[in-house]
């Protein structure tokens, strides 16, 4: 059964949403990469890039989920 277009509304506010997460932790990262880095840093840095590889899969899997749904709506009958 092909998803409801509030549905896609959804699935497609969700992707967005993870998306601008992502970048915001790329943003994040990217900070504490411009600067020169204590040890201290260098935790923070890495914990940065956890944050965003993380922010990434969120990203990728509501993608996923609303590629899905859409073709589900426009090739499945």
């Amino acid at each position: 059964m092909p998803a409801e277009v509030s549905d896609l509304d959804k699935m497609q506010a969700a992707y967005k949403e993870a998306v601008d997460a992502w970048v915001s932790a790329i943003h994040e990262e990217e900070a504490l990469a411009s600067v020169n880095h204590t040890e201290a840093e260098v935790d923070l840095w890495e914990a940065a890039d956890f944050r965003e590889e993380d922010a990434r899969g969120r990203a990728k899997e509501a993608k996923k989920n609303y590629e899905e749904a859409l073709r589900e709506k426009f090739f499945k009958f």
